[in-house]
């Protein structure tokens, strides 16, 4: 409901992925970098992106506002909290790794990531198994704590902070203990990670890995952790563009075309008509702008305890079978008039001889209901902006209107303050209908693979989209 940030980036997503780095630019270099992936890896996206000039407008967009995002966060200090800081370092680490292992075997055939390492060196990492004869910076490393014992403590570090997001980020897991086995594979997913950092390094500093490999790393890196801290920051959002009764009632004095008060009048009109004697099902079947029960006179039957709206169910238990409810009902869907038609009791306990349910049927639903009618004066309110839409109740509206406000303006005050610079006059690289016919059987195969064959795409952001309300009471 927030933010898609980040979203719109495509066909960089699957690509990209320093701690205390900086996040205020990208290169016009480090963009046609990526689009040279994009070619390789998305032929067809590219091509939208390089035809259509809205695609690539969005596309920028996104991606200046993802920068300025993790720029927000920075100033804010979640960079430096913790497991952030921890998670952003194991993002290069993993990054690093990864693009390594796909740089050195990307000749080798098909196998899963790090696929290539051995168990022996595996083992060498822990210390374990036969060790060769360590030379003098090798024992030096032991002296000053960067051995392999020291992996163990590394290693506890990154499973902790592992396990402190997952618990973070999904508070259904907040009980949950990491088994053995869970545990096991960690430790060797961490162990090679370790293997090809090392490798990784020596060969940078030795000239040995080409310039072109260690931007791309660097680049990937920056968008990956660049992607976490504008989650992170995201987070915060829903509590800065709050919309409290006050916004609400304020934004309805300054649109009277919204005031619910006429409608409330005409509600009031039906309820005495009703009350005066007027058969309730038939005014129902007149006046009602509840879609779900208007042709049955206003009934909803075996309705269960809970099942409706607090004040709709609070008021229909007020009265006596037979009985109307003497006062308008208020809700976010409009005014109700209710009439209470009858108590039914919970059915009794089967008997414990009772032949089994069926299997396949589904489980008998115990617990009292009711059966009441009622007639809804809606107070909905259909958005000129979506002709196509449902309508919706009033005070959602507006909470909905001001939060997009809010959320708009706080977006362009964050771009603006954190000063990113992306840039507009970059190549795009051709793309050919070959390239794309090719791309599509890559992707073909890909789906056809058996698990854990499949390139590992690194971390990725979950996003979730607002569950939209009916637009009139319903069962739930």
């Amino acid at each position: 409901m927030i933010l898609a940030i980040g979203a719109g980036l495509v066909f960089w997503k699957s690509k990209v992925g320093h701690a205390g780095g900086t996040f205020s630019s990208i290169s016009k270099g480090e963009v046609e970098m990526l689009l040279a992936d994009v070619a390789k890896s998305n032929p067809m996206v590219l091509k939208r992106f390089k035809e259509d000039p809205t695609v690539k407008k969005e596309q920028l967009n996104n991606l200046k506002e993802l920068l300025a995002f993790a720029s927000q966060a920075q100033k804010e200090g979640l960079a430096n909290e913790s497991p952030n800081k921890e998670e952003l370092q194991n993002i290069r680490k993993e990054i690093t790794a990864v693009t390594y292992d796909r740089e050195i075997n990307k000749d080798k055939g098909p196998m899963p990531p790090f696929g290539f390492i051995t168990e022996d060196q595996v083992k060498a990492f822990w210390g374990e198994g036969e060790q060769p004869a360590k030379g003098f910076f090798d024992n030096l490393k032991d002296k000053i704590g960067l051995g392999a014992k020291d992996h163990e403590v590394e290693f506890k570090k990154f499973l902790d902070s592992k396990v402190a997001i997952l618990k973070r980020d999904n508070p259904q897991m907040a009980d949950r203990e990491i088994s053995d086995e869970e545990r096991t594979q960690a430790r060797e997913f961490f162990a090679k990670i370790g293997i090809y950092n090392d490798e990784y390094a020596a060969k940078a500093d030795s000239g040995a890995i080409s310039k072109e490999v260690q931007d791309k790393i660097e680049l990937q890196v920056k968008l990956q952790q660049a992607q976490f801290l504008a989650r992170l920051y995201a987070e915060k959002m829903p509590e800065k563009i709050k919309v409290t009764d006050e916004d609400i009632a304020k934004y309805l004095a300054e649109h009277p075309d919204l005031d619910p008060a006429a409608k409330k009048a005409k509600a009031e009109e039906i309820l005495n008509r009703v009350k005066g004697g007027e058969d309730f099902a038939a005014v129902a079947k007149e006046t009602s702008e509840d879609p779900g029960s208007k042709d049955k006179g206003g009934l909803y039957e075996d309705v269960r305890m809970g099942q409706m709206v607090k004040p709709f169910e609070d008021a229909a238990m007020s009265v006596q079978p037979g009985e109307i409810v003497p006062t308008l009902v208020e809700t976010d869907f409009g005014y109700h008039i209710i009439k209470l038609e009858s108590k039914n009791a919970a059915p009794a306990e089967p008997a414990k001889d009772a032949a089994p349910t069926a299997p396949g049927a589904p489980p008998a639903e115990g617990g009292a209901t009711y059966n009441a009618r009622h007639i809804l004066i809606s107070t909905g309110v259909k958005d000129p902006e979506n002709p196509m839409g449902r309508e919706e109740p009033v005070k959602r509206f507006v909470t909905r209107k001001l939060e997009e406000e809010r959320q708009k303006k706080l977006i362009e005050d964050i771009v603006a303050a954190n000063n990113v610079t992306v840039p507009d006059d970059f190549d795009v690289p051709e793309v050919s209908d070959a390239q794309i016919e090719e791309s599509m059987k890559q992707r073909q195969q890909q789906m056809q693979m058996p698990e854990g064959m499949e390139e590992e795409e690194g971390p990725a952001a979950a996003n979730t989209a607002p569950k939209k309300p009916a637009a009139a009471p319903k069962k739930n």
